[in-house]
């Protein structure tokens, strides 16, 4: 079956931060899809973020123009060869990162989450490190298909924490996992295949912070056009508070032809 991927992405600084750490990528043509939300002092979070998407999105270039591309770090048999690359340009982005974090004292100790999406055909992979999301909406449902490398989701994992108690918790921002701190990252990987209508969400913790998983099923099954979508799920973040920089890429998935006919049926209307 032959899909279309409709796709919008918006990036805000929100209302507390002085600058945007956040930093995405979202290539149609590679089907490379990525958010990454930066940290460290002296504005590296934003350098850590920069590096990650410039080198992810590289290696996932390199490697469609040259099939036989070394991967870096080992290979999972259980999943394709297009979640094993993703999670091989996640490994080289560490490396980078790492390495320049010790070239300069002001770089020291800067990370960044990654969460990173590759739709090869009908089939969509998906890696992620630290606390920035992957949603899939089926069936007005909404799936987590990413669980925070977080501290307080440990806590929630072992029962030592509600979800509620995490979402009050002072420590909610401690991350368990982030590219950049070491020469070596463990990568979370998984692949699902997609449906005619799913909608698929990338975000950074600026969303979810202050905006509910209820409303951002609302927002994702009710706006049909994607830049509106966006723009509505970076309004819902800032008037939650806007605590931090807000990153959201949004794919709709169509059938081919469906978009043409959507654009007609909106002229018939507003004739």
């Amino acid at each position: 079956m032959a899909f279309e991927i409709v796709h919008a992405a918006q990036s805000d600084i929100g209302r507390k931060r002085l600058h945007n750490e956040d930093r995405y990528c979202l290539d149609a043509t590679l089907g490379l899809y990525l958010v990454c939300d930066g940290m460290g002092g002296s504005n590296a979070g934003e350098v850590a973020s920069a590096l990650a998407v410039e080198m992810i999105h590289r290696h996932i270039n390199d490697a469609s123009q040259d099939q036989d591309l070394p991967l870096i770090g080992p290979s999972d048999p259980a999943v394709s060869l297009a979640t094993n690359r993703l999670a091989s340009a996640i490994r080289l982005a560490n490396e980078v990162i790492y390495r320049e974090s010790l070239r300069k004292s002001e770089w020291t100790g800067m990370g960044t989450t990654v969460v990173a999406a590759l739709v090869t055909d009908e089939l969509l992979s998906f890696a992620h490190v630290g606390d920035s999301r992957l949603y899939l909406v089926r069936h007005h449902t909404l799936q987590s298909l990413t669980v925070d490398h977080s501290w307080v989701a440990e806590q929630v994992r072992t029962g030592t924490m509600t979800e509620e108690e995490a979402e009050r918790s002072p420590r909610r921002n401690i991350v368990t996992r982030a590219l950049g701190v070491g020469w070596q990252v463990e990568v979370t990987i998984g692949e699902t295949l997609l449906q005619p209508g799913d909608r698929v969400l990338l975000c950074s913790d600026g969303l979810t912070k202050g905006v509910r998983p209820d409303a951002i099923l609302s927002a994702l099954t009710r706006i049909e056009d994607m830049s509106s979508l966006t723009d509505g799920l970076i309004t819902m973040a800032n008037e939650a508070g806007g605590e931090d920089n807000t990153t959201v890429i949004a794919l709709a998935v169509r059938e081919a032809g469906d978009e043409s006919l959507w654009h007609r049926l909106r002229q018939r209307l507003a004739i």
